[in-house]
């Protein structure tokens, strides 16, 4: 097959564009490059900034602290805790509600959409939502942590507009001519088609209750169920202001080591964070495609 030529504007259009492509690549690789190599070089040369491409004296002193510490850990069993809950509730409320508000035969759709987009715009505020929580009898436990953001509007629309778009009438219509109920279109027919959208969910969810320490700082007040990053948050001011990341400790050589290495600790804090969603992130990267309803619908 012949090639079609290109012209010299094509030529320097593509020049342009592979050039800028690629210094924004590097803008958003290099600091992400920056914060691994720097969590394994020595604490002398990053604390002199003579970190840039390659790591300086290999160590994982910063790591080993961290990983020493058992908050870490009873952190980490925290938060997963809270992100299969927040996954599951977050997953099954938006798309069922989700799929209901794009039914046309729902009586007061449009009402209920109000109230929903009415919330991203106006809400409650912190004092309100904290005297909800203290009503329920949620403050210092895990609910107090899953339930407040079980359901965002913004996955909602999200859920509706691809339900609306993807699952046509006819394809509703053509079951119930065959017998089957809504119940069992539903998860028989509408579960299977929307495996993008769910994926899609529950790493919204993940991601977002993952990153999460703001609820767990204001509900609970036992240390015992915070979740990772506010035990990492606590490591990070306790290296700071010259205190052990272990605990109350008083030895002034641990305390100066400790300031020794907080440079290293600090990066290390942002990889030991970061490395489960970016594990996770592959798996479900595969599910966002489109045209998954294409040829379901015949005639």
């Amino acid at each position: 097959m012949s090639k079609i030529a290109r012209s010299r504007s094509d030529k320097l259009f593509d020049a342009i564009n592979y050039t800028l492509l690629t210094l924004i690549l590097l803008v958003v690789i290099y600091p992400l490059y920056l914060i691994v190599i720097s969590s394994v070089s020595d604490p002398t040369a990053v604390n002199a900034g003579k970190v840039l491409f390659w790591p300086a004296g290999f160590t994982l002193k910063g790591y080993e602290i961290l990983l020493d510490n058992s908050e870490v850990w009873r952190g980490y069993l925290n938060t997963l805790l809270y992100v299969v809950l927040s996954l599951i509730l977050n997953v099954s409320l938006v798309i069922t509600a989700g799929y209901a508000l794009s039914r046309k035969d729902l009586i007061g759709r449009n009402f209920f959409m109000f109230l929903i987009v009415f919330t991203m715009f106006f809400s409650g505020g912190l004092i309100p939502s904290y005297l909800l929580v203290q009503q329920l009898d949620m403050i210092n436990t895990i609910w107090a942590v899953v339930i407040p953001s079980a359901v965002s509007a913004f996955h909602l629309i999200v859920a509706k507009t691809f339900f609306q778009t993807t699952i046509p009438n006819e394809l509703l219509e053509a079951a119930k001519v065959d017998g089957c109920s809504t119940t069992k279109f539903f998860f028989k027919i509408v579960i299977p088609l929307s495996v993008p959208i769910i994926a899609v969910m529950a790493l919204f969810s993940a991601v977002n209750e993952w990153n999460s320490f703001f609820p767990a700082l204001i509900y609970l007040q036992d240390q015992e169920l915070y979740p990772l990053q506010l035990i990492l948050r606590s490591i990070l001011v306790a290296s700071q202001d010259a205190a052990a990341v272990t605990g109350d400790a008083i030895d002034p050589e641990l305390i100066a080591e400790q300031q020794q290495y907080k440079e290293l600790i600090k990066y290390s804090l942002i990889i030991v964070s970061s490395v489960p969603i970016l594990v996770l992130y592959p798996f479900v990267q595969r599910y966002f495609v489109k045209g998954v309803m294409i040829g379901s619908i015949k005639g």
